[in-house]
């Protein structure tokens, strides 16, 4: 069955091998990991070379920054399951590139389109980022506004999201009581992004 699935949590909070451990039961063959992670130090690069060893020989990587949307549906034309991660890297991404960090709002929705379009099972990985302390930093504090926004955004597209809370997969859409004229209410809203705010307008 097609369907995008949303599994969002804290660092360290088991996300990404739940949402592996999710693909795998999705299909035992042509599953395409789509790497967002630009590895610019040693200690990244350490965590995308543990992050890799999880994965068995049978899975095809794709690596892009920004062209997220893109490689979602070319390469669910040809795969039986996509998992994405993640979202943080990839808006982070687009934030530091000059010539895309206007564009994010159009980057999200050509994004929630392409779960729409898929030919096979999405599932991505994303930070929950606004459960900490508020940052001390102007720029900290718009990343987590323009970052809680998107999570908002493809978590109201997405026909499941799991949080994950040490390690513990919670499910919380759907639900019974969920707030089935979310989706509705999101489609009008846009996220604004310019050098000096971050924010959600109606």
């Amino acid at each position: 069955m097609k369907e995008t699935i949303f599994v969002i949590g804290g660092c360290r909070s088991g996300k990404s091998s739940h949402a592996l451990e999710l693909a795998e039961r999705i299909s035992e063959n042509r599953k395409t990991f789509i790497a967002t992670c630009v590895p610019y130090d040693d200690e990244m690069k350490e965590r995308v070379t543990k992050h890799q060893q999880e994965r068995h020989s049978d899975w095809a990587t794709v690596e892009v920054p920004i062209l997220l949307p893109e490689a979602i549906l070319e390469n669910s034309r040809k795969a039986d399951v996509i998992l994405a991660d993640c979202l943080t890297l990839w808006i982070t991404n687009i934030l530091l590139d000059p010539d895309e960090s206007e564009k994010i709002d159009e980057h999200i929705r050509k994004l929630t389109k392409s779960f729409e379009k898929a030919q096979c099972p999405v599932i991505l990985v994303s930070n929950e980022v606004g459960a900490g302390i508020v940052p001390e930093n102007k720029l900290s504090r718009e990343f987590r506004d323009i970052m809680g926004a998107a999570n908002q955004r493809v978590a109201a597209c997405a026909d499941r999201v799991i949080w994950m809370v040490a390690g513990i997969p919670v499910t919380i859409k759907p639900k019974e009581g969920w707030d089935s004229l979310l989706p509705e209410r999101l489609s009008l809203m846009h996220m604004e992004h310019d050098p000096g705010s971050a924010k959600m307008r109606p």
